[in-house]
């Protein structure tokens, strides 16, 4: 599947897809062309048969360089009004990173290069981020004056200490993918992001499919909703799951010390 030229993806025999930024003469900079391919990528996996993972990667020199300075004359994410909520909770910009912790699989980035604002939102909205020791990363907004707008705010709570996430988005200021990882941006470092975030999605695509989108559906109410609300989603979730075929695979493979077979959602 390719959308605008921009972004493709290609999903295996194994539930892995590989979602790939393909503008990487320009860096995978986000202009409104861009913005419209990352959205109807994000669409197209909600009701992809056979996903199980997504891996989000940026072809040529970077993960994604954030909005591209070529559109700052005009609208540069073609959202019109901010304001204006287009996608559910979110407006068109937003949900360029939004939409990856809607996705019902889990998504890996494997971010590399450069990973400068919107970019890093973009990074953010994904379940887990493997990054290059030496990427160069930032809250770049404020360097164009601007504010993160991109759903930034709500990602990163929780996420990255407070005063540490005030200092670098009041400064602008440059770190590196190492560095990144004891800020709280990063999930784990790998000198090959794209080979390390491709094999843990192997691993993950191994496991009950209903339990794993199951799973990342919780983390969603965790995040948004308070103790008895948690509690009750656990409960119902399980007994969606719990004596269910693929239930019954994942015990009987791990018994019988073989590769489970499950049907996908």
């Amino acid at each position: 599947m390719n959308f605008n030229d921009r972004v493709s993806i290609e999903l295996g025999d194994n539930g892995v897809a590989q979602v790939r930024f393909t503008r990487g003469d320009k860096m995978n900079a986000l202009d409104p062309d861009q913005f419209e391919a990352v959205l109807a990528a994000g669409e197209a996996l909600r009701d992809m048969q056979g996903l199980r993972v997504a891996v989000l990667s940026g072809e040529g020199r970077a993960f994604c360089a954030g909005l591209d300075t070529a559109s700052f004359g005009g609208d540069p994410t073609g959202s019109g009004a901010l304001a204006e909520r287009s996608h559910g909770n979110a407006n068109r910009a937003q949900e360029a990173a939004m939409t990856w912790r809607k996705c019902p699989v889990p998504v890996i980035a494997a971010v590399h290069g450069v990973c400068f604002g919107g970019g890093l939102q973009i990074a953010s909205g994904a379940d887990i981020r493997v990054v290059h020791p030496a990427t160069r990363m930032a809250v770049m907004e404020m360097k164009w004056g601007l504010v993160p707008d991109m759903g930034g705010y709500a990602l990163w709570r929780g996420l990255v200490r407070d005063d540490i996430l005030r200092e670098l988005t009041y400064t602008n200021r440059e770190f590196t993918g190492e560095e990144a990882l004891g800020l709280g941006f990063a999930t784990m470092l790998e000198d090959d992001p794209h080979a390390r975030a491709t094999a843990l999605a192997e691993i993950i695509a191994n496991k009950n499919p209903h339990a794993i989108r199951g799973a990342k559906r919780l983390f969603r109410v965790m995040h948004e909703e308070g103790e008895d609300a948690i509690l009750m989603a656990e409960s119902e979730e399980q007994d969606g799951i719990i004596r269910k075929p693929n239930q019954i695979e994942a015990v009987m493979a791990e018994m019988q010390k073989r590769a489970p077979v499950f049907k996908d959602v």
